[in-house]
């Protein structure tokens, strides 16, 4: 059985609802003070402390296109200790590594 790209299904299950949850996310990447980057490493290293792999499929490729190095990678999920613990670091660092090493573009596959 193919995986189903859970943005994808969330679209096309409700498209109303997936219509306002985009149109936050958007309104939140066009705010100022903080650059496009920055974002995603710390979206980033919020879904790594709640160990959400799906999340890092998704940013990590985002996060890369944008300028972040490996190291910022591996640092953001590694602040993520002080949060919870090795949770998100276990869960979450060779697979966001694996994703940024061998730009790996689409999430269903990994």
């Amino acid at each position: 059985m193919e995986k189903q790209n859970p943005y994808e299904a969330f679209q096309k299950e409700s498209p109303e609802v997936f219509e306002g949850f985009n149109g936050l996310v958007e309104s939140l990447m066009n705010t100022k003070a903080l650059d496009q980057k920055t974002k995603q490493l710390i979206y980033l290293g919020i879904k790594v402390a709640q160990g959400d792999q799906t999340a890092v499929m998704f940013h990590v490729p985002m996060a890369k296109k944008l300028g972040a190095t490996r190291d910022e990678i591996k640092e953001t999920i590694l602040l993520t200790l002080t949060v919870c613990g090795l949770k998100g670091v276990n869960t979450c660092l060779a697979q966001a590594l694996d994703i940024y090493d061998n730009d790996l573009q689409n999430p269903i596959l990994y």
